[in-house]
């Protein structure tokens, strides 16, 4: 090591001329000091090369800092001018190929020119000297004191610079040297603050500069220090705090008295404040005097704590302020949903009667209808016009009855019901309440969740409706029940003895229009970020092209989505830059959504062209559908084959055909022996769709008879209809959904029973039939009269020639 030295020495003595060449090392974010020891780790290869080629006896390389640290392979303008000469003292090899080295920092240099550039950097240096301020001057040395001073401070508080340089520093009388020194071990200097003070050669303003640093970092280091002081007497005050609370629960444990009288308290002025009836707080008065009693590491007191929440944070007496605008609900339900005239009048007139009278008990309506008319979001609409609260719950697939009623407190993790829960989020006991899906509640071992809905949904009962956690009465006459449900068949008949049934029919194609103009589109493009109608724009073709050949459905939901489809769209050429505005007609609608999914406009009239098919209409949950039927005959005898996935009442209502045909064969030219010598067929296509009901029983007598005398249906006829033994035709339901579906699948003329004449005319507009023709028939006679061709369309088959006064004056029609 000393021979080291002794090199290091001669080195420095050697640089101290004007002009020496050097190879120029550049590191990283790292600055070396004169006499400073500095380990590096080299690793670059033009760095590699630079130390292997280092001569044994001069190993005298310049450090010098890189301006951004990013760069790889830095050239002479990526690197600072002031660099410092250093002495490699020793090199270590690294597993992965790289040098440790530790270099002692000489003289501060200046780059001068550069000799060349590979293998490695190599530039021509200038030693650069301190510029040292006169003896004389008092200022300088007493700045020099202050350094050392602040220095030591700074070391005493820092928790990371040892303790040792403190007399290090006191050891130094070169001031150059000690400001090198201090720069070189203060941490909190960034590399820019240390290549200033390296570059600085004004002695004293790198000292005076040296100086605020290290007052900065000694206010840092005090205002640690005093943060650090205050968290641990802060702790040391917690845990002062622990002990005495301690002391305190064992002095309240020796003289009986409970730790927890405050919360008793205020739980007792919760109660007296919640306004809840007697029953309710003698209970809760109950419950609590037992909580007073209670260790709160008992096991009940938590359930017990738990339930006194809830009793005191529910809405016993606070109601809605009672602000009963009709003008101002009117306008509300008009603006959120088109047409639904009767449910509109419904809800006006019970507004009425709460403003003659303000204790009337809540309705229970429940909307029954198709997916996407609107049942849910009216729920809202009504809760906005009657400035109330709106809670909503989904009962579907909700198997336990105790969702309904809750659990008793007995279980773990008890809770009360879905009622009570809806109530206290709500925060006001008569909020609008709606239960959705109520059709699609489930029945297994854990109860029947319909039956639970016995009691909260009859006004006459659910002004005490008792849940199972509170086990106290709450009143729930004021809450507007409204239950939605796409059907009724699967709805107990005493449950629904308690609601007032409001039915949502399909829509037309001209109301899906309105309401497709005045909410969808406005939606579904501030959903997507597109400005109507300056970058898109709906036209009335386009918007009819959607409903008829893409979406079949009595709602809207379907609708919406095709509306999204074309907005996104438009909204991705808007993204990549396009200005260009979008008017959608029924050729761009086409071209967007692709090929058409639905084509009902000669489906019809192709299928019925052969004798043995008739078009029935039926009725779905999700709106109306035509239903072809096919009748066929082949050699055999008395089998009858009846497919389609049709239910029993459709089969039975094809056995009530079969025999009405046998018994009147002879009256349409038939053999009345056919079945005997023939096998009859009957199918219903879409064989994979589930069908039942009674009222395709026309349409399988029309499509029987038209197989056995070659006579086919007429084009665009449809009919529904139940039929009897004897020949009568009997009224069916879901008329409107029907002849919607009819209108889409380009029907001209309907069959319908006579008897559902009065509640057409009452139900369905002119506007909504529009060219559609109704004939009302009450007997099947007359509905053969009407759907079969005069002429059979083989020659092997008899032509009735039957038509009688009575048959003609049976066809009635609706005025145009």
């Amino acid at each position: 090591m000393d021979q080291e030295n002794e090199k290091s020495a001669l080195v420095k003595a050697k640089l101290s001329g004007d002009l020496s060449e050097l190879p120029i090392l550049p590191v990283r974010d790292t600055v070396l000091f004169p006499n400073a020891i500095l380990p590096l780790t080299v690793g670059r290869p033009a760095s590699l090369n630079l130390i292997a080629d280092l001569p044994e006896e001069e190993r005298v390389i310049g450090v010098v800092v890189q301006r951004d640290p990013r760069i790889d392979t830095p050239q002479p303008v990526d690197l600072f001018r002031v660099g410092t000469s250093a002495f490699v003292h020793k090199v270590i090899k690294l597993p992965n190929d790289s040098l440790f080295i530790f270099v002692e920092g000489l003289h501060r240099i200046s780059l001068e020119e550069v000799i060349r550039t590979e293998p490695y950097l190599t530039s021509r240096v200038r030693a650069m000297h301190d510029v040292v301020p006169p003896d004389e001057k008092p200022d300088f040395e007493a700045l020099v004191r202050s350094v050392i001073s602040v220095f030591q401070e700074v070391v005493r508080l820092s928790p990371t610079l040892s303790d040792d340089l403190q007399t290090v520093v006191m050891n130094i009388d070169d001031p150059g040297r000690l400001s090198d020194f201090i720069a070189a071990n203060l941490p909190s200097l960034s590399t820019s603050e240390k290549q200033e003070l390296l570059e600085s050669l004004d002695l004293k303003a790198r000292i005076d500069r040296l100086h605020r640093q290290l007052v900065r970092e000694l206010e840092v280091q005090q205002l640690r220090s005093k943060i650090q002081s205050d968290v641990q007497d802060q702790v040391t005050q917690s845990q002062r705090e622990y002990f005495l609370r301690e002391q305190m629960k064992a002095i309240q444990k020796e003289l009986g008295e409970a730790d927890e009288q405050e919360e008793i308290e205020e739980l007792r002025k919760k109660i007296e404040a919640a306004g809840m009836n007697k029953e309710a707080k003698t209970e809760a008065k109950r419950e609590l005097k037992r909580l007073a009693k209670m260790n709160p590491a008992a096991a009940d007191y938590t359930v017990t704590r738990t339930y006194l929440d809830w009793v005191v944070t529910l809405p016993w007496n606070k109601v809605s302020e009672l602000k009963v605008d009709l003008a101002k609900a009117k306008q509300i339900l008009d603006e959120d949903h088109w047409d639904l005239e009767k449910i509109k009048e419904r809800i006006l007139e019970y507004l009425a009667v709460l403003k003659l009278k303000s204790t009337l008990k809540g309705p229970i309506l429940c909307f029954v209808g198709p997916p996407g008319v609107g049942k849910t979001s009216l729920g809202k609409s009504i809760a906005r016009a009657l400035d109330r609260k709106f809670a909503r719950i989904s009962l579907g697939g909700i198997h336990d009855e105790a969702e309904i009623r809750g659990h008793r407190r007995t279980y773990i993790g008890a809770l009360p019901g879905q009622i009570i829960q809806g109530i206290r989020r709500a925060e006001t006991r008569d909020p609008i309440f709606m239960l959705d899906e109520v059709d699609k509640v489930g029945r297994d071992f854990r109860g029947d969740p319909s039956s639970a809905l016995l009691e909260v949904l009859d006004p006459e009962q659910n002004s005490t409706f008792r849940d199972n956690y509170l086990d106290v009465p709450f009143d729930l006459s004021s809450v507007l029940f409204i239950c939605t449900a796409n059907v009724l068949d699967t709805i107990p008949p005493a449950l629904l003895d308690r609601m007032e049934v409001l039915e949502l029919q399909g829509y037309t194609e001209q109301e899906k229009l309105h309401i497709a103009t005045r909410y969808l589109i406005p939606k579904q493009t501030e959903a997507h970020g597109i400005k109507h109608p300056d970058q898109i724009e709906f036209a009335d073709e386009g918007l009819a092209h959607v409903i008829r050949h893409h979406t079949r459905e009595a709602g809207v939901r379907n609708l919406e989505r095709e509306i999204a489809t074309l907005c996104r769209k438009q909204a991705r050429k808007v993204a990549e830059g396009s200005t260009e505005k979008l008017t959608l007609g029924s050729k761009q609608v086409e071209e967007f959504l692709g090929v058409p999914r639905f084509r009902q406009e000669t489906e019809v009239v192709d299928r019925t062209r052969k004798p043995g098919v008739a078009v029935g209409l039926a009725w779905t949950p999700t709106g109306g559908d035509v239903l072809f039927v096919e009748a066929n005959l082949m050699k055999g005898g008395k089998n009858f084959n009846m497919t389609g996935q049709v239910g029993p009442v459709m089969q039975e209502s094809m056995q009530a055909a079969l025999t009405w045909v046998r018994s009147h064969a002879s009256d349409y030219k038939i053999d009345t022996d056919f079945f005997a010598k023939s096998d009859v067929h009957v199918h219903v296509p879409a064989g994979a769709i589930p069908k039942d009901g009674p009222s395709a029983g026309v349409t399988m007598v029309t499509s029987l008879v038209s197989a056995l005398t070659g006579r086919s249906t007429r084009p665009r006829w449809a009919m529904t209809g139940e039929i009897t033994l004897s020949g009568m035709v009997l009224p069916v339901g879901g008329l409107k959904e029907k002849i919607l579906a009819a209108k889409r699948a380009h029907v001209e003329h309907i069959i319908l029973p006579g008897e559902n004449e009065p509640n057409v005319r009452q139900d369905l507009s002119e506007e909504l039939l529009g060219d559609v023709k109704l004939h009302f028939v009450k007997k099947i006679e007359d509905v053969l009269e009407l759907a079969l061709e005069e002429n059979a369309t083989h020659s092997n088959k008899p032509t009735p020639s039957r038509k009688t006064a009575k048959n003609a004056q049976a066809q009635q029609q609706l005025p145009n």
